[in-house]
């Protein structure tokens, strides 16, 4: 299944409060849990003004349809084409 980066533009992500970021969290699950269980979020960074969240989705239109039903942005979605960690250069 593809896997995908989701960059959403939020000023001030990075002073979000834990009570906020927990909102946000709860309100993407509640999402993910009624569209079913073909689409799952592996986890998010959050960074200065922008959330980046990896996804792994059965293509974009899913991941915009979530972002659209959560009230969240997603600015570009980026599928993963393939991934590196320190072991690719063994």
């Amino acid at each position: 299944m593809p896997k995908y980066v989701i960059e959403r533009e939020i000023p001030g992500a990075g002073k979000l409060s834990g009570e906020q970021l927990k909102a946000i969290s709860q309100a993407s699950c509640n999402v993910l849990s009624n569209m079913g269980p073909q689409i799952q979020w592996v986890h998010s960074y959050v960074t200065a003004d922008k959330i980046y969240c990896v996804y792994i989705a059965p293509n974009e239109e899913m991941v915009r349809e979530h972002a659209k039903q959560g009230g969240f942005p997603a600015n570009t979605i980026s599928e993963v084409a393939t991934i590196i960690d320190p072991t690719t250069a063994e």
